[in-house]
């Protein structure tokens, strides 16, 4: 058995329950009323009950509570900063974090209190979370997300905190780096890979039960998607490098958002038009066609009609939503909140990625890509992991002024004599012949950069045919890297090492 006083004075319990009030759906007292009902011995557990500012039941709270539980007064208004606050006042060996619209099983505590002497190597467990529903939506709701939960439960390698009750060693909650009130419910996968990463194992204990209060209000739902949408972009664009970040996975609209740059955009229509006229087999007149009517609208209008798109979706939706949710049947309901939910994150990621990155592109300063256009999201072949380009692509880099190597690692995917079929053009110039080193595993350029350092590397090639994949496929790029000229006397395997290697992956822009 645990012991529950092992700091000096036997005055530190085993769990520190941390309550935040916000986001509590009129279900506070409900949640109070299960805590105090706990089975276990009251002496293995304090309660923390974190107040928000705008907390309007303070004088209910503190009859309520008396000296059953502390209350711990803080300016934050977000339960997930709520929850990191009350991580730093508690006094627990186990941090217990749940929603004060829970309300827990009276054995929760009992059972958790085995499941740490049954499972050592369990850094952290996840209960089982119940719904409770009151109206239609909010069925649809539970059913959504509870499929979500499941899957991170039961499936999912490592997606395993859910703050509704979640049990974690404290020094292994810190020394992953907690919550981050900044990130709102992202937070939450941040911290799970954080875990993961660092080879602690979370668990699930399915039979200690929390009864979830779905509130089915649209208005709700979308606050919610927001923060979390919100959280995850602020992530992303603080580039990271940090045990777990290679494991969060990266959305395309993130992935793919230069390809809506109005300069690069612009870039790519020089290239395709000075490529068509030199009757390079992408000269083909439909071909050719085919690619200006592609770039002509980020180069007019940047991200302005995808966003719109995305917004009617998401406006579609809802009012679809709306009208089924008062007399359609259960299934089309949760068909269509499930619709106007993703239709929601794409418009609300095109926003939020809208506002961050200039920021983060004028935050870069070392050699490399600073950003890329014509780029499909990230998969794997054979193990390697790449992203296909279009057959007409644009990477702005930065290097040193004068002579460089850039290296483009492009794998065999494609036929090898497509390769002679591929041409570069450095600010619009062609890159002759005699500057490109074709290998079997990409391209070796020699280019003279401006003044600036910096220059927009573009090329063309024939589509590729692939299959029943409808995209526009050009080369499969693995990594560019850029280099300084290797110096007079340098031998080829030197200057290979002196190559700075950027991932083909939006995170390097």
């Amino acid at each position: 058995m645990f012991d529950a006083t092992a700091e000096p004075g036997g005055e530190s319990p085993l769990f520190s329950i941390i309550i935040p009030l916000e986001y509590h759906r009129g279900q506070w007292e409900l949640s109070w009323l299960g805590w105090t009902s706990q089975t276990a011995d009251k002496s293995l557990y304090e309660i923390i009950l974190v107040v928000p500012p705008d907390f309007t039941a303070r004088e209910q709270l503190k009859a309520l509570a008396g000296d059953k539980a502390r209350l711990e007064f803080t300016d934050s208004g977000h339960d997930i900063g709520l929850c990191a606050f009350g991580a730093t006042k508690a006094r627990g060996s186990y941090l217990f974090f749940t929603e004060s619209h829970c309300r827990p099983e009276p054995d929760v505590v009992e059972l958790c209190i085995r499941a740490i002497d049954a499972h050592p190597d369990w850094a952290g467990f996840s209960c089982r979370s119940i719904p409770i529903c009151h109206n239609r939506l909010s069925v649809a709701e539970a059913a959504m997300y509870q499929a979500d939960i499941e899957f991170g439960m039961k499936q999912h390698p490592w997606r395993k905190v859910l703050d509704q009750c979640f049990v974690t060693q404290r020094d292994v909650y810190r020394e992953c780096g907690g919550l981050r009130e900044d990130l709102g419910h992202f937070a939450e996968w941040v911290l799970a890979a954080a875990y993961h990463a660092r080879g602690y194992a979370i668990g699930y204990l399915e039979e200690a039960r929390f009864h979830h209060y779905y509130i089915g209000e649209i208005g709700e739902l979308k606050k919610f998607t927001l923060d979390f949408v919100q959280g995850e972009i602020r992530y992303l664009g603080e580039a990271r490098n940090e045990p777990g970040s290679e494991l969060l996975e990266i959305p395309v609209e993130w992935a793919c958002q230069d390809n809506f740059d109005p300069a690069l955009a612009r870039e790519a229509v020089r290239v395709v038009v000075r490529s068509g006229l030199s009757r390079h087999a992408l000269g083909r007149p439909h071909q050719v066609l085919l690619a200006l009517w592609r770039w002509a609208e980020p180069a007019l209008f940047g991200d302005g009609p995808a966003r719109c798109r995305a917004l009617f979706a998401a406006i579609r939706a809802r009012c679809i939503l709306t009208a089924v949710a008062l007399t359609g049947p259960p299934e089309r309901i949760s068909r269509w909140l499930r619709r106007y939910i993703a239709a929601l994150i794409d418009v609300q990621r095109l926003g939020c990625i809208r506002d961050v990155r200039r920021g983060a592109r004028a935050a870069s300063a070392q050699l490399g890509v600073l950003a890329k256009a014509g780029f499909h999201a990230e998969e794997t072949w054979h193990g390697r992991k790449f992203r296909w380009s279009e057959p007409e692509a644009v990477v702005w880099i930065r290097g040193t002024p004068g002579g460089n190597i850039v290296r483009i690692d492009s794998p065999e995917i494609r036929e090898p004599q497509a390769r002679i079929g591929v041409r570069f053009y450095l600010d619009g110039v062609r890159v002759a012949d005699p500057s490109i080193a074709i290998d079997g595993d990409g391209f070796t350029l020699s280019l003279d950069l401006p003044n600036s350092g910096t220059a927009r590397l573009a090329w063309t090639c024939p589509r590729f045919p692939a299959g029943n994949d409808a995209r526009r496929l050009g080369l499969p790029i693995m990594a560019i890297a850029i280099s300084a000229s290797a110096p007079s006397g340098v031998n080829s395997n030197a200057r290979d090492q002196l190559l700075i290697k950027q991932p083909a992956d939006i995170r390097t822009a």
